[in-house]
């Protein structure tokens, strides 16, 4: 039986998901497993119990990955779940930034008075008409889950589209456009797009990526949309170049006191992922990651140790190791399992920056006996008996 634990509100479409082999705990120190959406998990402090993190969304800054690294426990993320709303929300922004509505709206609330408003309307929507964007270049940076959406629909309406991103993975280039411009240099989306949409992790390589130097290699009038993190952008820059007309609207998605109410803005209340299908498939698939690693050891979409599935053991024993990524570990560990007469039918190891993970699956059930030898082992983070 397993404990987990949520530390914001989980969808109950999620939630159902569970068997019988898990329990909802009110005490976050007996839980193995803990649900999160936004809640800030750095001043927590983790139980030894925990095991692992599920985060039902994309982004994790509110995770102390380094620390749960350390003490072993996996972090899981939701790639792809709200991509969809993320996306029918970035298409949204780029037509309320190239037809000015948002403005057009404004004048009709200010003039419910006037009796002539529909005459006078003729005479004012001008200033509000915008342009269209069939025809125009649309620059993507970043061609993950939503990116990738993002190209799609673009190229459906007539726009020319431009992706960037140097580590584009094997399945977002399977399920984009192939008429797409994948260009090597992000400077080439700077120079040439009429519209650029954000859509990379925040990172210290990518914090204020868009910012006096880049917008100064833009074309004059260019549509900025930011619907990835705030922390992208340097907002006080981009309100220089509003103000020097270099850009012509900026969308963010993240209300703040830099861009709230200023002059060529439009500040969504962080609703991108917030509808209510986002939010069930984010909840559904966070369970599923998390269920498959305390059942079965397996690992899939964490963002702090390596993938690694090998499915429903099928012997009578699995041992699941974390671990420093290290030259001999796998000789050690093999050699603790034979000096104990143990045979091992599989195994699998992964490894991702500083940290390994390794799955062994034995003929006969590992003993407290071989479990303290491997934890004896030195670079050896956590040692579970999985079956």
């Amino acid at each position: 039986m397993f404990n987990y634990y949520c530390l914001n509100p989980i969808a109950k479409v999620g939630l159902d998901n569970f068997t019988d082999n898990f329990k909802a705990t009110e005490d976050v120190n007996a839980a193995e497993g803990i649900l999160v959406r936004s809640a800030a998990m750095h001043d927590m402090e983790l139980s030894e119990n925990l095991l692992a993190v599920a985060r039902a969304g994309a982004g994790v800054n509110n995770i102390p990955l380094d620390e749960c690294a350390k003490k072993g426990i996996v972090v899981f993320n939701t790639p792809g779940a709200n991509a969809n709303g993320v996306k029918e929300l970035v298409i949204a922004g780029m037509l309320l930034a190239s037809r000015d509505i948002v403005g057009g709206i404004g004048w009709v609330k200010d003039n419910t008075s006037d009796e002539n408003i529909g005459k006078s309307a003729e005479k004012a929507k001008k200033a509000f008409a915008g342009t269209e964007v069939q025809g125009k270049k649309l620059g993507i940076i970043g061609l993950g889950a939503i990116g990738v959406k993002v190209a799609n629909v673009a190229k459906h309406m007539g726009m020319e589209v431009y992706g960037y991103d140097p580590y584009v993975s094997v399945d977002a280039a399977w399920n984009l456009s192939r008429d797409v411009k994948h260009v090597l240099n992000v400077d080439e989306i700077y120079e040439q797009c009429d519209i650029i949409t954000i859509h990379v992790p925040l990172l210290d390589s990518t914090k204020g990526m868009i910012n006096k130097d880049s917008i100064s290699k833009m074309k004059d009038g260019v549509i900025l949309l930011n619907f990835a993190r705030d922390l992208l952008c340097n907002e006080v820059d981009i309100l220089d170049g509003i103000k020097a007309g270099k850009i012509r609207k900026y969308v963010s998605d993240f209300p703040n006191s830099t861009t709230a109410g200023q002059e060529g803005c439009i500040v969504i209340p962080h609703l991108g992922a917030s509808t209510e299908e986002s939010e069930d498939n984010c909840a559904k698939m966070a369970v599923k990651e998390m269920m498959n690693y305390l059942e079965n050891g397996n690992i899939i979409n964490s963002v702090n140790f390596p993938n690694c599935d090998m499915g429903v053991c099928q012997q009578a024993g699995r041992v699941a190791i974390m671990h420093t990524n290290t030259a001999n570990m796998i000789t050690k560990f093999t050699a603790c399992f034979g000096d104990e007469g143990i045979n091992i039918s599989d195994m699998m190891n992964k490894s991702k920056g500083e940290y390994a993970y390794t799955m062994i699956d034995v003929e006969t059930k590992a003993d407290d006996s071989i479990i303290n030898k491997l934890n004896s082992i030195d670079g050896v983070i956590r040692v579970r008996v999985v079956k």
